[in-house]
């Protein structure tokens, strides 16, 4: 395979499918570019043991697996942004509801997981506004103000922090 094949479900040794999905009701307002579409159809495959996210698509579906444990989070389809069918945009998700399995913390944040998977980690963009607003819905959702955005950002998506 070279180094821009897309990726696919057999390029990973083990995935496991979203055995209890729930729709996600809050989706990202985000167009991508036809040349993001393209990289994201590329997929992502975590590289070391730090980085957290395996990403594939197949036809119009972005699936989004944990790279430890090979099960499945998010299933993210996307559709044509505009009637002239420039860029993209996410058209429904799902997300693991079986709380065993993954630990949803509801519809913003998993919006919000959906793009920085997207944006930080598949497309490699900064994504600053997106880090800050992860860092702010767990700290508020652990009763806490003093959480390091970075711990934040590793445990959750595998990437140090920007700063």
């Amino acid at each position: 395979m070279t180094a821009d094949a897309p990726l696919t479900r057999e390029s990973f040794r083990r995935l496991h499918p979203i055995s209890t999905p729930r729709p996600v009701s809050q989706l990202p307002d985000r167009v991508w570019t036809d040349a993001d579409w393209d990289r994201i159809q590329r997929g992502y495959r975590a590289r070391d043991m730090d980085e957290k996210w395996n990403v594939f698509v197949e036809g119009d579906v972005l699936f989004m697996h944990r790279s430890w444990t090979g099960r499945g989070v998010y299933e993210v389809s996307f559709a044509p942004a505009s009637e002239a069918g420039r860029g993209r945009r996410i058209a429904s998700a799902v997300v693991e509801a079986d709380g065993k399995r993954s630990r949803s913390r509801g519809d913003e944040f998993d919006c919000l997981m959906m793009e920085l998977v997207i944006s930080a980690i598949v497309l490699g963009e900064p994504a600053a506004e997106l880090r800050t607003r992860l860092a702010e819905l767990t700290a508020q959702a652990a009763g806490r103000s003093d959480l390091p955005s970075g711990v934040v950002e590793h445990s959750a998506l595998g990437l140090r922090s920007e700063s």
